[in-house]
């Protein structure tokens, strides 16, 4: 048998990347890696947005800066990364995070563009951040991806069929890249989030958001962004060296209900 290792579940000192920063899940987890004694480097497409966030953690005694990115831009992801990554001395962690709201019926006359879209902000950018980040991991103690999906890509909704396969394209890619960079000791995760209170589930009623999670939750409630927050950071704890490829459902026993 061997001896017990002492594994280390601390970020202090590690940067992290997280896109879709300035709201919602994103700041949540801008704001808990920054408790937690990350370097956190807010993006978000809206800079007011992402510097708001960024002031609330450096004046909690973190350490975060704010940059502007348009994760549909393939020029502005790179240049966001590699300033990143030479502002920090590194990058350890890439939190992609970054989604929008696509709603629409497959024979209305804006399916196309919503579509091209959808998939842009939400599964596409997520390899092109990856890619530019990669040097930076392949250097890091502590490599880690998390790449935040949805129980749409569990169980569909419709009208959602741009966000449920985008969402479920970013479940099939974590799986191929938990294969394909473990040999660099570069973990990478899913979540997939249920019901959770963000500024595009704030348009449903009390009532209604009620109604729905006492029926489909097995906790009976909505989420909050911090819960989803603390399973992305337990994802990138260094004690988390041998998680890879996890599709992990943070949704309150929602796809666990069968009636």
């Amino acid at each position: 048998m061997s001896d017990f290792k002492q594994l280390s579940r601390s970020v202090k000192g590690l940067t992290v990347l997280v896109t879709g920063a300035a709201s919602g899940m994103g700041r949540a987890t801008a704001r808990v890696f920054g408790a937690e004694g990350a370097n956190v480097a807010v993006t978000d497409i809206t800079a007011e947005g992402t510097q708001a966030v960024a002031k609330e953690i450096t004046a909690s005694g973190g350490t975060a800066k704010a940059w502007t990115l348009d994760v549909a831009n393939r020029e502005a992801i790179t240049t966001v990364v590699n300033d990143v990554a030479a502002h920090f001395g590194g990058l350890d962690i890439v939190i992609n995070n970054a989604g929008i709201s696509v709603r629409v019926a497959i024979d209305d006359d804006g399916y196309d563009e919503a579509w091209t879209k959808g998939l842009a902000v939400m599964l596409t950018a997520h390899p092109r951040i990856i890619h530019a980040a990669l040097p930076y991991l392949r250097r890091s103690k502590s490599p880690r991806i998390v790449n935040i999906a949805s129980t749409e890509a569990l169980g569909a909704t419709a009208l959602h069929s741009p966000y449920a396969a985008a969402k479920a394209g970013v479940t099939g890619l974590t799986r191929s890249l938990a294969v394909e960079l473990g040999r660099d000791g570069i973990t990478v995760n899913c979540i997939c989030p249920g019901p959770i209170r963000t500024a595009i589930t704030d348009r449903i009623s009390e009532e209604h958001k009620t109604i729905y999670a006492k029926r489909r939750t097995a906790l009976g409630r909505y989420g909050d962004p911090e819960e989803v927050a603390h399973m992305t950071l337990s994802l990138c704890l260094p004690a988390a060296s041998f998680l890879t490829g996890a599709v992990i459902a943070v949704d309150g026993g929602l796809m666990a209900r069968n009636a």
